[in-house]
Parts: structure tokens; sequence; C-alpha cells
């Protein structure tokens, strides 16, 4: 069964493409042929940190921070001073006739912002990129928590498969056992048909089980946006540990939701203080030089321009900046508890979990496989009848998936919870 599905996956498996682009973190980006080993059998950690580098969400977010700190670079820039050249007096009458008497003036202009503008502009602009590139750490650490959660699926459904494909394989071999006491007069030719049905439809359902496998291998290798399954499997599963025995507490680090509605929350005050600062006329001071034609004397000039702020003194744009400061606030306190309930919840799922599997693993299966092997051994004597047999074989069928479902369950909440607290396998500091 694992040379099959193992070998399903190399023929799938595909180079990725070149001109893939991906981010490390959310500080860089590259832009380029990335390549994978794809002879080493995929890995937990391995799944994590492509995610993280190639999901295509993580890419478009990253540019989007560095757009921001573009954006911050503008906003800190002087703006350019003006220059206008004027003519006048010309080509009029009397003494202004013709090119005579005119008046050539030229004059250089620079706006001034009062209110420290630029300042709170640029501040305000620091804050939109601080706040883009939290938002794409949220975005990095979902990729991670996504593709560790189908990797894990994926896992429990090659087991599955073998389970699947185990239980059919087992269901045959009865049927040989079925065909002898048939032949020998010991059991009715309606048995055997009972057998042979029971061992027809386990086999579909292996059949199914290898479908799922390469289903959960799709969906996984489109989280780094692959359309292909580019990885193979180990025959082997990952343990995911869990931090504390499950009984993580809240830390002192910030985690990435929780960072980007803090980041909200100093963006829009920011905001507020480049509205207040709105208030503040601007002023354009100007000098220049003047040339009269006539006589060939020149002078120079010197102006300014203060508007006068009569009707829009900015008030309504401060007044709407105060009141979304006022709810990214509040967005950052709710997000902070409910980060803290939902590791709470995680926790308690955790301990739950490891104890139905210690259950399941130390006292169920091993019953079940006594009791099938006990009926089997008995139908095949004459003790018991085919129905006892095939009850104590679907036992054991459902006693080992129950097995895989809580294992699954088990690694999959320990596996959010680590990425909550910020755990390895998921990088940087996110506690």
């Amino acid at each position: 069964m694992k040379i099959l599905i193992c070998s399903a996956i190399t023929a799938l498996a595909l180079p990725v493409m070149a001109g893939t682009a991906y981010a490390q973190g959310c500080s860089s980006v590259y832009v380029g042929a990335t390549d994978y080993d794809q002879s080493r059998p995929l890995t937990l950690d391995a799944a994590i940190a492509r995610a993280a580098n190639a999901s295509p969400e993580v890419l478009t977010a990253a540019l989007e921070a560095k757009a921001s700190s573009a954006d911050a670079d503008q906003a800190s820039r002087w703006l350019n001073p003006s220059l206008s050249v004027e003519t006048e007096n010309f080509a009029g009458s009397g003494s202004l006739e013709g090119f005579n008497a005119y008046e050539t003036t030229l004059v250089v202009a620079q706006t001034l912002q009062l209110g420290d503008k630029r300042r709170l502009s640029e501040r305000a602009a620091r804050a939109e990129a601080a706040l883009a590139s939290a938002e794409c750490s949220v975005r990095s650490l979902e990729a991670q928590k996504l593709a560790g959660e189908l990797y894990l699926e994926l896992r429990a459904a090659y087991d599955m498969a073998e389970v699947a494909q185990a239980s059919a394989d087992l269901a045959s071999e009865f049927s040989g056992v079925v065909q002898r006491r048939v032949d020998a007069g010991a059991s009715a030719p309606p048995e055997l048909l009972r057998a042979r049905a029971e061992a027809a439809a386990l086999q579909a359902v292996a059949d199914g089980a290898r479908g799922q496998v390469e289903a959960k291998g799709l969906a996984l290798a489109s989280v780094w946006g692959s359309p292909e399954i580019d990885f193979v499997l180990s025959g082997t599963a990952e343990i995911v540990t869990d931090p504390a025995g499950g009984s993580a507490q809240p830390d002192s680090g910030v985690h990435p939701s929780l960072a980007a509605a803090k980041a909200g929350a100093t963006a829009r005050s920011a905001a507020t203080d480049r509205a207040r600062a709105g208030a503040w006329p601007d002023i354009t001071v100007s000098a220049g030089v003047r040339r009269f034609e006539d006589t060939g004397d020149s002078a120079f000039l010197a102006g300014v321009s203060v508007p006068l702020p009569v009707f829009d003194r900015n008030q309504d744009a401060t007044r709407a900046a105060g009141l979304r400061t006022q709810s990214a606030e509040l967005s950052a306190q709710t997000v902070e508890a409910r980060l803290r309930a939902e590791q709470a919840s995680l926790a308690a799922q955790v301990r739950a979990a490891k104890s139905r599997l210690q259950r399941l693993e130390g006292e169920a299966l091993p019953l079940a496989e006594e009791a099938y092997t006990a009926a089997a051994e008995g139908y095949r004597v004459g003790k018991f009848d085919l129905t006892a047999t095939l009850d104590a074989r679907r036992s054991l069928i459902e006693t080992r998936a129950a097995v895989i479902d809580a294992r699954l369950a088990l690694q999959t909440y320990t596996l959010r919870l680590r990425a909550l607290i910020g755990a390895a396998p998921f990088e940087g500091e996110i506690q």
C-alpha cells in the first residue's frame, strides 16, 4: 500500500514552475525560480516552511507591505518648489505699444506645510506600513497553519487507506476460510456469498480511501500554488507533541492577529493626529526678480500667500479619524480576549484528545484485535457463526479507524495550539 501511494504521488510530481515568487517572512520578497528537492519525503516542518515561503496569499501581502513602505518614503519628502515666468505690459497702446515697455517677472515659490504636517504624514504612512506588515504576518501564520493541518489530514488519509486495504485483504483471506468450510459441508453456501460481499465492499472502501489521499495531496500542494502534487510522503508518520502537556498559558509576546489589531489602532491614531494638523493652513512663500525693459532696470520681489481657514478647518475629518481610532482600539481589545479564550479552549481540547487516544490505543484496540482473532478461530473450528465473526471484524475496523481519527484530532489541536503560542515549527516570536 505504501509503495502504491508513494509511487502515485511521485508520478504526479512536477518541478516548481520557474518564476515562482515567495516571501521570506514579510520583510523581503524574492521573485524567481525556486527549487525543492522532490526526492526527499515531505515533513510537517517542510510543509509549513514551504507554505510560508511560497503561498500566493503571503506573497501578495508581502508585496503590499513593501508598497506601503514605499508610500511612507514618499510621504517623508518635501513639496517641490514651483518656478513661474510672467511677461506683462506689451502689445498695448501709446507708450506700451509693441515690446518697448514690457516687464518680465521670474518667481520661485515654495509651499511650507504648517502644523508639522510632513512629519505627521510620514508617521501616519509608517503606521500604515507597519499595519500592512502585521497583516502579512497574519496571512503567513494562516498559510502555515493551513498547510500543517492539511499535512496531518493527508497523513491520516494515508493511514486510513492502509487500514482500509488491510481490512479488504483480511476480508479476502477470511473468504477463503468460509470457502473451505462450505466445501467441507460445515457452512451453508449463503455464508460464502455474504463473506465475498463483505470483502468486495471493503475493497471499494479501500479504493475510495486511495482517492482521498490524492485529493488531500492536491489540497496541500495548492497552499503553495502548485497545480499538481509535487512531493512524496515518508512511510512513517510524525508525532506532534503538545507544548507543556496541553496546559500552555498565555505568554508575554504578541500573536500576529493581535499585533495587526494593535498596529491598526496605531495607524488610526496617527491618522487622527494628521487630520488635526490639517486645521493649520499651508503658506506659500515666493521670491523673484522683475526686469523693466524700457529702462533696463531690475528689482527683487517677495510674497507670502496664506489661505484663510474660514469655512474648512478639517474638523469633520478629524472627528471621523478619532472615531476610527476608538473602533480600532476596541477591536484590538476584542482580539486579545478572543485569543486568550481560544488558547484555553485548545489546551482543553488537547488534553481531552490525548486521553481519548490513549484509551483507544491502550485498551479498545488490543481488545478488538483479540476479539476478532478469537472469533475467526472459533468460526474456523465451528464454535461461532459467521455473523459473530463479521461483527468482531467490523468492530476491529471501526476501532482502527477511531484510533486514526483520534490521533488526527490530537495532532490537529496540538498544531493549532503551537501556532497560537508561537511554538515550533511556526517561525518567529508570535507568542
